[in-house]
């Protein structure tokens, strides 16, 4: 029927990747060192003793996966976050028996920021270890009313957590304190790129005790590409962090088919060739970094 769009046959170049034929590029990426399951953070749960049992089920699920697919994916671990003693022993089992690639939280845990010092010992911890520690939106609306009232929850409420939290870790030293902590952000970092001028005016008088300019320290983290192919929000993010520190992410599975393609064909679309790949290709490289530290 004319105007209908057919699905994508078995083999064909518009295959998401993984499927029959790989989308321009894959096919060059396929024989790197894996990049990472963006898999959702652990449960926030207020019981210690469920939160545990929620944490340790998710990520025996996540280490199968891996095992069942070896050199294809690997997982970051599900946290039992309020609670710090049992966070850092599940963190330990995760990394050391399980092979996990790092740490997936969400960006704030029951409304408390990260930046909160009650959890400067899991960020100490991933530093030492020269871990990754990816941040997903916890889905809260940031904590307003005007958001959660209005049908907003995930389309402005999810990156505006993203801005906050970049936010939170800049005000609180986090990036500069801990160097050998990997922060991957999702969404480009929300808001960050448009506001870390703004951000750097506005230090003098309402947070002078920080020493390292936002625009600084926004550059020792990493940010993910879901933007849902909008170009002109990759280009501000790589103007404003540095195409270095983007890395490849998708929606998944709320990104499917074409929209999956177009995860990757947009950023090629948006940055120059060279650019573009080292995006593409900055996950595995963020991996290798870690298991060599």
């Amino acid at each position: 029927m004319p105007g209908r769009r057919r699905a994508p046959r078995p083999g064909s170049r518009r295959q998401p990747p993984g499927t029959g034929r790989p989308v321009r590029g894959e096919r060059r990426r396929r024989h790197r060192p894996p990049d990472p399951v963006r898999i959702a953070p652990g449960p926030v749960l207020r019981g210690p003793r469920q939160a545990v049992t929620a944490a340790r089920h998710a990520n025996d699920h996540y280490a199968a996966l891996v095992r069942d697919w070896p050199g294809r994916f690997s997982a970051f671990a599900a946290l039992p976050l309020p609670h710090l003693d049992a966070s850092l022993e599940e963190l330990a089992r995760a990394l050391d028996d399980l092979g996990m690639a790092g740490a997936g939280v969400t960006t704030d845990v029951l409304g408390r920021s990260l930046g909160d010092p009650a959890f400067t010992p899991l960020l100490a911890e991933l530093d030492r270890r020269g871990g990754v520690l990816s941040l997903h939106p916890s889905g809260h609306d940031a904590g307003s009313p005007l958001i959660a009232a209005h049908r907003m929850r995930w389309m402005v409420g999810a990156p505006t957590e993203d801005t906050v939290c970049a936010m939170h870790l800049i005000l609180e030293g986090v990036p500069r304190r801990f160097p050998r902590l990997r922060i991957i952000h999702s969404h480009l970092g929300g808001a960050l790129p448009m506001l870390l001028p703004r951000a750097d005016d506005h230090l003098p008088w309402e947070a002078p005790d920080v020493v390292e300019k936002p625009t600084e320290a926004a550059r020792r983290m990493w940010y993910d590409t879901v933007a849902h192919g909008h170009v002109p929000a990759v280009r501000a993010a790589a103007d404003s962090y540095g195409a270095d520190r983007l890395l490849f992410g998708t929606d998944f599975p709320y990104q499917s088919g074409q929209q999956l393609c177009r995860a990757v064909s947009f950023i090629e679309e948006a940055l120059p060739p060279e650019r573009a790949e080292q995006v593409l290709t900055a996950g595995a490289r963020l991996l290798s970094r870690r298991q060599a530290a």
